[in-house]
């Protein structure tokens, strides 16, 4: 389900869609944050991530083929045909990820295990769920450890408009 939501929120924001508002409530409450506030931005920076994400599509395109695979109906293939596929793909996004986005855990404590969330903790980082009565400090169980980018490296690149639409060009052989 977080892999759906992760997608719908990327190509949202690939396309400039406004993302949409649902957000859980806590038992206080008090809503929680899923992305940070956007400040309002000039069109020469709308643009610059607008590059950024297309150019990102176009990494994970060029090494790990996703949208030909997301484009790709998968309902006629046998398990062990989309295992085969998959593996390919998985190689080259995690290749992706590594020399363009390297992730490092939020929570360095493995999964089930017991965690501390200290008062004045951030609600982008840490999102509470269960039931959550009173203030930090928090006790409970690490269900996922989290996920945050180290550095961005996305190449440099030159040219004109065609980059910030084109994910991939089409091929013609001669």
């Amino acid at each position: 389900m977080r892999l759906f939501a992760a997608f719908r929120a990327f190509f949202a924001v690939l396309f400039g869609r406004p993302l949409e508002n649902q957000q859980p409530v806590l038992e206080t409450g008090a809503p929680t944050p899923l992305l940070a506030p956007v400040a309002d931005t000039s069109a020469l920076e709308r643009r610059a991530e607008q590059r950024g994400a297309v150019q990102l599509l176009a990494l994970l395109q060029r090494e790990g083929r996703l949208c030909d695979f997301l484009a790709e109906s998968i309902d006629d293939y046998k398990d062990a045909q989309i295992g085969a596929a998959v593996r390919d793909v998985h190689r080259g996004l995690r290749r992706v990820l590594a020399d363009h986005l390297p992730t490092e855990p939020i929570f360095a404590e493995a999964e089930e295990s017991r965690v501390r969330v200290d008062p004045g903790f951030d609600p982008y980082r840490i999102r509470l769920t269960g039931r959550v009565v009173g203030d930090a400090p928090y006790s409970g169980t690490l269900r996922h450890r989290g996920w945050r980018v180290r550095e961005v490296k996305l190449p440099e690149r030159t040219g004109g408009e065609v980059e910030l639409t084109v994910v991939a060009p089409a091929e013609v052989e001669l």
